[in-house]
């Protein structure tokens, strides 16, 4: 009697789960048989379906290994550049002012980018993802010339980081 019970008890959970399972599913098939496109858990894709690989970019020797050497080159810069900004604190230096916030703006930019092509792209997205595209991009602009007028107009980054590393 206490094996039969333990085995029902064991089987009955799985045997309803499959039915809510089987249900739920019919119920997908018949919300979305009538819709216009199939329904695609994750987002919708336009073209081809969901096993379909992504097309590859053309081939170009700046995109390659050139852009890959760029961002570890402006990544390991910024160390000394920073510490450039340190030492010459206090003075007027509008070279390292903007080699700081080009460097900074520019890093910043590569790290958005990165992040929007690897979860907002353009094939699951074709809206959403051009859209953050350029939004980062005119962004980006508006900083560079917020930088900018900040560097020539007011006290400059250098001055900055100084004021903040003594608070």
């Amino acid at each position: 009697m206490a094996s039969s019970s333990l085995i029902l008890r064991s089987t009955l959970p799985r045997a309803l789960a499959h039915r809510t399972v089987v249900r739920s599913a019919i119920q997908v098939r018949a919300r979305h048989a009538s819709d216009v496109s199939a329904y695609v858990p994750g987002g919708p894709v336009y073209k081809g379906t969901v096993n379909d690989p992504t097309t590859f970019p053309p081939p170009s020797r700046s995109h390659g290994s050139y852009h890959w050497t760029f961002e570890r080159l402006l990544s390991a810069g910024l160390v000394p550049l920073t510490a450039a900004a340190y030492v010459t604190s206090g003075t007027n230096h509008p070279v390292v002012d903007g080699l700081l916030g080009l460097s900074l703006v520019i890093h910043s930019h590569i790290g958005f980018d990165s992040i929007l092509v690897d979860y907002l792209h353009k094939r699951k997205f074709p809206v959403l993802g051009p859209v953050s595209s350029w939004t980062l991009r005119a962004t980006t602009v508006g900083v560079l010339l917020g930088v900018y007028q900040f560097n020539t107009n007011d006290i400059g980054l250098t001055e900055l980081i100084a004021k903040v590393w003594a608070a």
